[in-house]
């Protein structure tokens, strides 16, 4: 799938960069967390959202519905020679990173909030067949597997900055 593909993608960029700038202060208090880290986690909830939950552009087109089924194919990791070039597998993965790092600022019981993604959105994908999205296993493990690395880096990176 391509950027192309989803017609709402970009307007939900720029939706998501001003809801950051102006909810930051709002979402930093209610989770006690500085604002960039607010603002950064609504940016990154928006962009996730804006790929994976707007319409397909055959849906908006042509009125195309989706399945309304789940492909259970893969429940493991991707094998390396997938996510090794560009592709749906490797775009998850990446679209989840920077989520994962903002998650490592986050208090810990925000941390499983968000570490429920992955699940709700093929959820809302399986259920809201108007999107024209496909449900599939593959990408919960592919969205999961890019929140873990970019915990994992955020953690990294959160040491650093305490101890500087």
């Amino acid at each position: 799938m391509t950027i192309a593909n989803v017609p709402w993608f970009w307007p939900g960029i720029l939706v998501s960069a001003v809801a950051a700038l102006h909810l930051a202060g709002l979402v930093s208090r209610a989770f006690g967390v500085r604002p960039a880290v607010a603002g950064a986690l609504i940016f990154t909830l928006g962009v996730i959202l804006s790929a994976t939950l707007t319409p397909l552009r055959d849906a908006v087109e042509f009125g195309l519905l989706g399945t309304g089924t789940c492909d259970l194919s893969r429940f493991g990791l991707a094998p390396l020679s997938e996510i090794s070039h560009v592709n749906d597998t490797s775009l998850n993965i990446l679209l989840f990173i920077p989520l994962g790092i903002v998650t490592a600022f986050l208090p810990p019981g925000k941390m499983v909030v968000v570490g429920l993604l992955p699940l709700a959105i093929e959820a809302i994908q399986l259920f809201a067949p108007a999107l024209a999205r496909g449900c599939q296993s593959a990408d919960v493990v592919d969205n999961a597997t890019g929140l873990v690395l970019g915990l994992c880096c955020g953690l990294v990176g959160r040491r650093f900055h305490r101890s500087a």
